[in-house]
């Protein structure tokens, strides 16, 4: 069961043998169909997210927008690709409040409200400042979508598709990264101010599609139990885990888990603030994942590639527009599906081995455009440029498998009902912390020394090896609640307060 500190088994599946009054395949069961449909509208803040990354390459390369910002030098242009985490920074901390007084669904729809508004606005703006403000204004509303939307998601999914929906969850970002990339190239023979205007008019759709799912999906029966609206809880169970039998076994089940959770960490008041996380050694294990993620996905070299792929690109020979944004929803289009593969594989083989896997395969692949970088600034082989092109594909594929869909995913799921917003919202401050001085920084850096730069993300690489090997554990197969059995072990809180009603439940399966 232990191997090198980490917990490596699977979780028990108890869920698995219990009846359950549903389709096995969930497309031919109406309360699954309409359940899975509305999470994944709410995937659209992952999309939303996905559409900004891609919208400020594909905006580098437009000479309309160039006109727009003016004779910018690196440093204004870093931070105004950096704005939207300026923007979310401040937002998640008091989002998780919002989040855990007011529910899941009106943070979201909060958060996505705004960003309908700032993509309006920035439509209509003129000049980089005031482009500059809407993109903290969208980095706000985001905030408070990205905080609710990942565990209000998990909360809410069938526990035979919770695993499947969490790591789902971030691999969407790529979707949103295609439409961006190909709204692009529609208007790059567009020649007037339109040509930028009408994409970031189009930031408001996956927004609006946010809102439209909070219309089908429901409420989280773990915050309508934490809030003593257990009849409520049940019903939605009920309604959307079975078909509305509320005797299914398998939705009493889940109740019960999920009830004497909740009360337990209601009489260990310590669970249910920011002191959680120094209070014991699975708690401080906990927030340090949740910190070193955040870092980790903004500084494995993806963040330089991201939102500076023009200027690499200039940097090995290729110059043309065209050609720049063909190989953007190329590559947009490779993270999409490695991603999708990378979410379907974590459920099947585990998280662990995703981790440890993407990590080796990044370093190796980056090491090698860092050379061949080298080689063509030095030496101007126009094939050693090509060849960075090819290699930067692999790199990100081997990104996309485990950074991706993980991202989101790890951080809610070791996570406790009562610090999941916090914890979530730490992690996110975080990633967007970080990605502010990684976009503020990469301009600057790769004006001053170019493809030496890359050097520092080949040390961040090899750093993150020993940091997954020996600090993350491995969660696949365990229900929201028997993870804490992962951190804190067999005497974790959730086994010492079985109820009697749940062990016969347990006893009839």
């Amino acid at each position: 069961m232990v191997a090198g500190g980490v917990i490596t088994s699977s979780g028990r599946d108890e869920y698995k043998t219990l009846p359950n009054n549903t389709n096995k395949t969930w497309v031919k069961d109406k309360g699954l169909r309409r359940l899975n449909i509305g999470i994944g509208l709410m995937f659209a803040s992952a999309a939303a997210n996905g559409f900004d990354g891609s919208l400020m390459n594909g905006l580098l390369t437009l000479p309309e927008f160039t006109k727009n910002m003016g004779n910018v030098n690196s440093s204004i242009l870093g931070l105004i690709i950096a704005g939207i985490s300026l923007g979310g920074m401040p937002s998640f901390i008091p989002a998780s409040y919002f989040a855990d007084y007011f529910g899941r669904k009106k943070c979201v729809g909060l958060g996505s409200f705004i960003m309908v508004c700032a993509a309006v606005i920035q439509s209509a703006t003129h000049g980089p400042w005031a482009f500059f403000a809407t993109r903290i204004m969208m980095g706000v509303g985001l905030g408070f979508a990205q905080t609710a939307a990942p565990p209000l998601t998990t909360e809410i999914a069938h526990p035979r598709h919770r695993g499947a929906v969490t790591a789902s969850f971030q691999a969407i970002w790529h979707w949103g990264s295609i439409v961006s990339a190909s709204v692009i190239i529609g208007t790059l023979y567009v020649y007037n101010s339109w040509s930028w205007r009408a994409p970031c008019l189009i930031q408001a759709l996956f927004p609006g599609l946010q809102l439209l799912g909070l219309a089908i999906v429901p409420e989280s029966p773990r915050w309508l139990i934490s809030k003593g609206r257990t009849d409520e809880a049940l019903k939605v169970l009920a309604k959307y885990h079975a078909n509305g039998d509320v005797d299914d076994r398998l939705v009493q089940f889940e109740f019960n888990e999920i009830r004497e959770t909740i009360e337990m960490d209601k009489l260990l008041a310590n669970r249910s603030g920011w002191k959680y996380f120094i209070s014991t050694a699975g708690a401080r294990r906990r927030l340090a994942i949740c910190i070193l993620v955040g870092f980790m996905i903004q500084w494995a070299g993806n963040g330089i590639v991201s939102y500076y792929l023009a200027p690499i690109l200039r940097t090995v020979g290729i110059t043309d527009p065209t050609e720049q944004a063909g190989i953007n929803l190329a590559l947009t289009v490779w993270n999409a599906i490695c991603a999708t593969g990378g979410a379907l594989a974590a459920e099947k083989y585990g998280r662990r081995p995703l981790w440890m896997i993407s990590t080796v395969l990044m370093l190796i692949f980056f090491s090698i455009v860092t050379a061949l970088s080298a080689v063509f600034a030095e030496k101007n082989i126009k094939a050693a440029g090509s060849a960075v092109v090819a290699f930067l594909f692999l790199f990100f594929g081997s990104y996309d498998i485990a950074y991706t869909p993980l991202s989101i995913a790890y951080p809610v799921e070791i996570l406790p009902f009562y610090v999941r917003a916090k914890g979530l919202s730490l992690n996110l401050t975080v990633v967007f912390a970080t990605g502010f001085f990684n976009q503020y920084v990469n301009p600057i850096a790769l004006d001053a020394i170019a493809w030496k730069f890359y050097f520092v993300y080949i040390g961040c690489l090899l750093s993150f090896i020993f940091i997954i090997y020996f600090l993350f554990p491995e969660t696949k197969g365990r229900t929201l609640e028997e993870i804490a059995t992962v951190f804190d072990g067999a005497d974790a809180g959730t086994e010492l307060y079985i109820s009697d009603e749940k062990k016969e439940i347990e006893h009839i399966a």
